[in-house]
């Protein structure tokens, strides 16, 4: 047995509060059976189709579009049209800021860097100089075979960390 059960709270339908009209409790209250064939489906999809390529139709949600019958096919051709552009654009404010982004005002050509000033700033510049740090290992000058270091604060080159060749530590 549940919590429920032992406290007496037993749910068995839907609702167990009676109805306004007969009295019965909702369990017992008989329902309509919807009545339609499934021809009926199909043929208002496929009339539904063919107004919505012919595009003869009221936008979705329009006052025109909520007078329709719920079995119109038009209205169902609305709703299509509706689903196809939600797929295509997304919703309505982000395609309305996408519109704005696209049409915003740019800035003006003659605003923007002429051609001298992107030529200067292309212009090769010397490399920046290697300063080694106190108290860190020496550090390698570019394009060159010597190491900087930091001794004293003072910067000096010193060739003693480039790789002798072979023959020189054979002879060793």
């Amino acid at each position: 047995m549940t919590q429920n059960a032992e406290k007496g709270l037993l749910h068995t339908g839907p609702s167990r509060k009676d109805s306004a009209a007969s009295g019965k409790s909702a369990v017992t209250v008989p329902q309509e059976e919807p009545s339609f064939d499934p021809g009926d489906i199909v043929e208002l999809w496929a009339d539904a189709r063919a107004l919505y390529l012919a595009g003869v139709y009221p936008k979705y949600a329009s006052p025109a579009w909520l007078d329709l019958h719920p079995d119109d096919p038009r209205r169902l051709a609305g709703a299509l049209d509706a689903a196809e552009n939600w797929r295509k654009y997304g919703d309505e404010e982000a395609l309305m800021q996408w519109f704005l982004d696209v049409n915003a005002t740019r800035e003006p050509l003659w605003s923007r860097r002429t051609l001298a000033e992107l030529d200067a700033l292309a212009k090769h510049r010397r490399p920046h100089e290697v300063v080694a740090t106190p108290g860190w290992p020496p550090v390698k000058v570019p394009g060159t075979e010597t190491w900087r270091h930091n001794i004293d604060g003072r910067q000096v080159d010193l060739d003693h960390n480039i790789p002798r060749p072979a023959h020189y530590q054979e002879a060793a």
